[in-house]
């Protein structure tokens, strides 16, 4: 049994290896496609639109990883079926049961690599590319970790140490300089409300004023101040929410608590994270029954049907989570019951097979 088990893990690692090498690169393609689009505004390049789309790819391999394991394990499990050796395992006494925990333990592994990928490698990448961007397309800098964003008009310099999200910015720096160019005011902010796209609300002020010789000190609790910055540019200096690791989701989720914020959209991301890894494991269990039908029926239609069950789990998964957010359901039943049912149908499947 070991040795079956083993023999079918590895024709399925071997299958999602073909699956990743053929999907990801594709979901890159449309990444890129859409990317040129934006190719010549300020001075964003070719070189850039294909840096950013290389960037990309971790997070895309993590968004596509449950494909790969259903395309992988169909193709990898289909062959063995054309070529008759799960027949002739069945006649040993190996179960559709047993037969699928070595698929499990291979997407056990997939889900460790995107777990991995999710912590130290996807939001870093992520970040670089939005930063890219922002930079080429003259939205914004990112200078680097601890840092912060930084971006300026014919008089102003601004630095914001963090974009929470689009109505909330966080350790605020904002410069004055005359038509001289000499500095004529400092404003230091804990943090920023943005009311619409043109009036922040700083709260924890400090002002200081300066002359040629004087400089004045003022310490206020608010100070409304009229930014230069667009809705366009303040979007693009926003961290999407996929974008941030899970311990920064618990964190920004937890100072929007505390701050009286609504924090649906990064708790949800959180636990779109915990569901992708459920729905990973799902779409194994599922692949299954797809090789224990007719081998007649071909390798090639089995790969086609579950392609399309597959891309339409996907758009169902999408849109329970975007009812989720607008109609504020709760974001742990709305992330993770999709691919809990999903596997309650597949082993249900697995043990009638079984018994």
């Amino acid at each position: 049994m070991k040795i079956c088990h083993r023999y079918i893990g590895l024709q399925v690692l071997t299958g999602m290896i073909i699956a990743t090498a053929i999907l990801l690169p594709l979901f890159s393609f449309f990444d890129l496609l859409d990317q040129l689009d934006d190719v010549g505004k300020g001075t964003y390049t070719t070189r850039e639109a294909f840096l950013f789309t290389a960037l990309l790819m971790p997070r895309r391999f993590i968004q596509i990883a449950p494909f790969i394991a259903l395309l992988g394990t169909v193709g990898a499990l289909g062959a063995l079926a054309v070529n008759l050796e799960l027949v002739a395992m069945r006649v040993a006494g190996l179960s559709p049961l047993r037969i699928s925990l070595a698929p499990v333990a291979i997407g056990g592994v997939l889900i460790v690599s995107t777990i991995a990928l999710e912590y130290f490698v996807a939001p870093q990448f992520q970040q670089q590319a939005t930063v890219l961007r922002a930079v080429a397309l003259e939205q914004g800098a990112e200078l680097g970790k601890g840092l912060g964003i930084w971006t300026r008009n014919e008089q102003n310099i601004l630095r914001i140490g963090e974009m929470l999200h689009k109505k909330r910015a966080m350790d605020i720096e904002v410069m004055h300089f005359d038509r001289q160019g000499s500095l004529t005011a400092h404003v230091h902010a804990r943090y920023a409300d943005i009311f619409d796209e043109s009036i922040w609300k700083l709260h924890d002020v400090t002002v200081r004023a300066f002359s040629p010789n004087h400089i004045s000190l003022r310490k206020m609790h608010t100070l409304q101040w009229h930014s230069f910055l667009g809705p366009n540019d303040i979007a693009s200096l926003t961290k999407p929410p996929e974008s941030l690791t899970p311990m920064e989701l618990v964190q920004h989720a937890e100072f929007l608590r505390t701050t009286g914020q609504k924090a649906d959209a990064y708790i949800m991301a959180l636990w779109r994270k915990v569901g992708g890894a459920i729905m990973t494991i799902a779409m194994i269990l599922i692949a299954i029954p797809f090789v224990f039908g007719s081998v007649r029926e071909g390798l090639g239609g089995k790969l086609i049907l579950a392609a399309l069950i597959g891309i339409s789990i996907y758009l169902f998964d999408q849109i329970i989570a975007n009812i989720g957010l607008v109609f504020q359901l709760n974001p742990v039943i709305v992330s993770v019951a999709p691919g809990l049912i999903l596997i309650a149908i597949a082993t249900h499947w697995l043990l009638r097979r079984t018994f």
